[in-house]
C-alpha cells in the first residue's frame, strides 16, 4: 500500500511540474505584460527599465530556472499590477470561490445521485424518462447560459435575488443554482447507468433468486458496485471546485479565483495565472490520489489488485 502510495505521489508531482512548465512557457508566448502594462505609448526607456525589474529581459530558460528556483521556496512572484505576492492574492479569493463551489458540489449529490439511482430502478418510467430529459439539458447547457436565463427570471423578471456582487447569501444563490445543476444532470446520468450496468449482472439476479428482499439486494449489492464509477465522477468533482467556477464567477461578478483568473490572463499577470494554475493542478491530483484510495474502501476486493 505504501508503495503504491509513494508511486502516486510521484506521478502527481511529475504532473504538477508538467502543468507548471506548460503554462509558464505559455504564458510567455501569449505576449509581452510590459507593454499590456505599461501601454504601447510609454516611452522605450520605461518600457526596458520594466523589462529589467521583472527579469523579462533575461531569456526564458533564465527566467523559467529562476521561477522554478523560487517556487520550491514557496516563492511564487508578485503581481505585476500592485506588487503584491501573487499567492496572497490567491488565498485571499479562495473563501469566495469556496462559499460558492462547496454548497454547490453538495447540491449536485444531494440531487444527482438519488435521481440516477431512482430512474435506474424505475427504468423506462415516466420518472426516469423525465431524469433522463433534464439530465441531457443540464448537461449539454453551457453554464453562462443557464446563469444569464437565471438571472433573467429571478433577478430581473421577478425580483427575488440580486444578480451580481457578494454582499451576503442572497448573492450567492443564484450561482450555487448555476454549478450545482450541470453538476447534478451530470453524477445523475453516470449513477443511472453505472446502477443500470451493475443491476444487470449475474450476481444481481443470483441474489434476487436465493430470496433476498429487493431493497436488501440493491442495498447490499448493487450500490456498493455502482459507487466505484460514482466516486471517480464525483472525485472529479472535488478536484475542480477552485476552478470550476471561472464562467459563473464571471458572470455574477463573484469576487472568487475563477475571476481572479480571467483578469489576471487579461492582464498577463503571469505570477499570479501561474499560481493559480499550480493551485488547481494541485487539487486536481490530490482528490485523483484520495479517490483511488476510497475505491479500497468502498471495495475491498479492490484491495487484492496488484499494483
Amino acid at each position: 500500500m505504501m508503495r503504491y502510495l509513494a508511486g502516486r505521489l510521484l506521478r502527481a508531482m511529475l504532473t504538477i511540474f508538467l502543468v507548471v512548465t506548460f503554462a509558464f512557457f505559455v504564458l510567455r508566448l501569449s505576449g509581452d505584460p510590459a507593454l499590456l502594462i505599461m501601454s504601447v505609448d510609454a516611452p522605450p526607456e520605461s518600457i526596458a527599465a520594466f523589462r529589467q525589474s521583472w527579469g523579462l529581459d533575461q531569456p526564458v530558460w533564465v527566467q523559467y530556472l529562476a521561477y522554478i528556483g523560487h517556487a520550491l521556496t514557496g516563492d511564487l512572484g508578485n503581481s505585476m499590477r500592485d506588487g503584491r505576492p501573487a499567492i496572497q492574492l490567491v488565498v485571499e479569493r479562495i473563501p469566495a470561490t469556496l462559499a460558492i463551489t462547496v454548497p454547490a458540489f453538495l447540491l449536485k449529490i444531494a440531487i444527482g445521485v438519488p435521481a440516477g439511482i431512482y430512474a435506474a430502478l424505475h427504468r423506462n418510467s415516466l420518472a426516469d424518462r423525465l431524469t433522463m430529459v433534464l439530465s441531457v439539458a443540464g448537461f449539454t447547457m453551457p453554464s453562462f447560459v443557464l446563469a444569464l436565463l437565471l438571472v433573467l427570471l429571478f433577478a430581473v423578471r421577478l425580483g427575488w435575488l440580486p444578480s451580481s456582487g457578494a454582499d451576503g447569501i442572497a448573492y450567492a444563490i443564484l450561482p450555487i443554482v448555476t454549478l450545482g445543476a450541470a453538476g447534478a444532470a451530470i453524477l445523475a446520468r453516470f449513477t443511472r447507468s453505472a446502477m443500470l450496468e451493475v443491476l444487470g449482472q449475474p450476481f444481481i439476479r443470483a441474489a434476487s433468486a436465493k430470496g433476498l428482499p429487493w431493497r436488501r439486494v440493491v442495498a447490499e449489492h448493487a450500490l456498493p458496485n455502482a459507487a466505484i464509477p460514482t466516486t471517480t465522477i464525483i472525485g472529479f468533482m472535488v478536484g475542480t471546485l477552485i476552478a470550476g467556477a471561472v464562467v459563473v464567477e464571471s458572470v455574477f461578478a463573484w469576487p472568487g479565483v475563477g475571476r481572479l483568473l480571467v483578469v489576471a490572463v487579461a492582464n498577463r499577470d503571469l505570477a499570479v495565472v501561474q499560481a493559480i494554475l499550480l493551485l488547481v493542478a494541485a487539487t486536481m491530483v490530490s482528490a485523483n490520489i484520495a479517490v483511488d484510495l476510497l475505491y479500497g474502501w468502498i471495495d475491498p476486493r479492490m484491495r487484492q489488485v496488484p499494483r
